[in-house]
């Protein structure tokens, strides 16, 4: 069976991380995704950890994200190199990018000018603030670091009465990648009632505003600033991680008063089902401060996988804290085949994340490796522009286009 986006053609003009998160779930569920690179490589070919010695084509940074792509090393500093890029425009459904809003415009490709070259491109941006922003903001660079703290959502991660900390992944950048496969998902579906294209104006900030989820609520509700909780809840109690007698970790999620029940009854301290002060999830909630420290040393009394053992046998939400090794051996990460194993140019096999999305017909799935720099510019010349073989040579030769160092 054809993968579910097979046909659709996407022109990559990304670097790092946002945009080519984006891409490569469009590349897992079949899109051919040409990924346009500057002849030094996308910047995080040089980002580590390396497979070896460090080098363009052993950054495990960028094998993560580029899987399933063709790389195509074009010089769009030079009016043939535009030619080019203008040409696949024409013949493509996508494009992609994560520049600076001027960027594109100084090359001559924003969305006024895409949409002459072909008014059914769909055209999706990333950028810390989005190309409708505030004058002030159109040149303000972002990092996932920066949109982290502006958003607001740095202010609610860490320990409880500690200092703002940065979320443990780049999560600015990564919803944004995501938000912005369902704004291309929607317009590709839009597209074939209007036969038009549309932008998708992606902020770093939007996408981590708005999963602020009852942060927002409170405030806007009762004026109530929220700061970070370490491993709670703010509103349901008790849910949150506790410490246990062999030093690692357990989340207790107890979200109804129903599962509090079973909870009291299991940690041996059914005592506090008659207290007035923990009868319901508002009450405990209020009271928490009181109540987690008794919480605390009951839980510390055995060992975490005792307590997984109890509270499977009861039925109550739980997990263990893993850490990195323990969530890469783990048996059902294996049966998802969210570890999955692929065979790199220059490095041979190695482990890579899987796809998440699980069409039960198309599923998304990894199917190459990532490529190497500039492996597919003549190919995509031949093969998607029907350039012949001596155009592709001079093209070579006036270091227009670049091939893989192989």
């Amino acid at each position: 069976m054809s993968r579910a986006l097979e046909g659709i053609r996407v022109v990559d003009l990304s670097h790092v991380l946002a945009a080519p998160t984006c891409s490569m779930f469009l590349a897992d569920l079949g899109a051919e995704v040409i990924h346009i690179e500057p002849f030094h490589g996308d910047d995080s070919r040089e980002f580590g950890p390396f497979i070896g010695e460090p080098g363009k084509d052993r950054s495990g940074y960028f094998i993560s994200l580029n899987r399933n792509k063709k790389s195509m090393a074009l010089d769009l500093k030079s009016e043939k190199g535009k030619e080019i890029l203008r040409e696949l425009i024409k013949v493509s459904d996508v494009v992609i990018e994560n520049f600076r809003p001027t960027t594109m415009r100084k090359l001559g490709f924003d969305w006024e000018d895409m949409q002459k070259i072909n008014p059914r491109i769909i055209y999706a941006s990333i950028c810390g603030f989005g190309h409708d922003a505030l004058p002030e903001y159109t040149e303000r660079p972002a990092y996932d670091m920066v949109a982290q703290a502006y958003s607001g959502i740095m202010s609610i991660t860490g320990p409880e009465g500690g200092p703002p900390c940065r979320v443990g992944s780049s999560v600015g950048d990564i919803f944004a990648g995501h938000q912005a496969v369902i704004g291309i998902l929607a317009a590709l579906y839009k597209r074939v009632e209007t036969g038009r294209g549309q932008h998708h104006d992606g902020s770093m900030v939007d996408g981590l505003f708005c999963v602020l989820e009852n942060a927002v609520a409170r405030y806007t509700i009762n004026g109530e600033i929220a700061g970070p909780l370490g491993g709670a809840h703010p509103s349901i109690t008790p849910f949150q991680g506790f410490k246990t007698k062999d030093d690692s970790w357990i989340i207790a999620a107890i979200g109804t008063d129903g599962l509090w029940a079973k909870y009291c009854k299991v940690i041996g301290r059914e005592d506090l089902l008659d207290d007035p002060k923990y009868k319901t999830n508002p009450l405990r909630t209020k009271h928490k401060h009181e109540l987690i420290p008794i919480l605390d040393v009951e839980m510390a009394k055995k060992t975490t996988k005792e307590w997984e053992d109890i509270f499977e046998k009861a039925g109550l939400p739980y997990s263990p804290i893993n850490n990195m090794k323990e969530i890469c051996e783990d048996p059902h990460i294996a049966h998802r085949k969210m570890l999955v194993e692929i065979d790199q140019p220059k490095i041979g096999k190695m482990e890579i994340a899987g796809s998440p999305i699980r069409l039960s017909e198309t599923p998304g799935e990894v199917y190459a490796p990532a490529p190497l720099l500039g492996e597919h510019s003549e190919a995509v010349l031949k093969e998607v522009l029907g350039y012949s073989e001596e155009k592709v040579k001079s093209l070579l030769e006036e270091g227009i286009i670049k091939g893989p160092d192989l």
